[in-house]
């Protein structure tokens, strides 16, 4: 496997850490209700831009509704180069129950 599963605890860390790049892969409804800050909705027009022009040691934090569609992504990425790949385990149901009990 070329990018990492992780948790939300390890997320955050990341998050704090490092600032990946976040992409949300959900539809433009869901992400439009409620999405992880300064996080970018996934389009073809944006995958193509970040393939074509972007560092690819840049880190990017990817996720969806439970975390499966996301290892998709998390892996197209890596296989165009990127170097440091997260998926979220769980997805955003699992980012904003923990956020909830917070």
């Amino acid at each position: 496997m070329k990018y990492q599963k992780i948790s939300v605890a390890e997320a955050k860390d990341l998050i704090k850490a490092t600032a990946p790049m976040i992409l949300d892969c959900r539809d433009m409804k869901d992400y439009k209700a409620g999405h992880l800050d300064d996080a970018l909705h996934v389009h073809e027009g944006l995958k193509e831009s970040l393939v074509k022009r972007s560092d690819k040691q840049l880190g990017l934090l990817v996720y969806c509704y439970y975390g499966h569609a996301s290892e998709h992504l998390a892996e197209f990425f890596s296989d165009f180069g990127f170097k440091a790949v997260y998926s979220l385990n769980g997805g955003y149901a699992d980012w904003k129950e923990q956020h909830q009990e917070a």
